[in-house]
């Protein structure tokens, strides 16, 4: 649901359409919470892809270590590094 921030004199005032009022149950004279939409994925709202939550890394690492050992993967060791994975931090190119 979208409002239209409008001016009113010197104040600025959110509009919202009478089925707006119906639908939210509002009533003259009622305190509300107004977020702003263009607020960032850290600012306490969930990320979602299509609808569906998608954790962070670290939220991901949280939940893993509050479920115990049993939870960390094990590690795999791929062997010797080969062609053009090896990474060589003396190379000036």
């Amino acid at each position: 649901m979208e409002a239209k921030v409008v001016r009113w004199g010197e104040d600025l005032v959110v509009r919202l359409s009478p089925q707006a009022v119906t639908q939210l149950g509002l009533h003259e004279g009622e305190t509300v919470e107004v977020l702003p939409k263009r607020q960032t994925p850290d600012a306490g709202a969930p990320r979602t892809v299509n609808g569906i939550v998608v954790p962070t890394l670290a939220e991901m690492i949280a939940e893993m270590d509050r479920l115990g050992p049993s939870q960390r993967p094990e590690l795999v060791d791929w062997g010797p590094d080969v062609g053009a994975e090896i990474i060589c931090d003396d190379d000036d190119r």
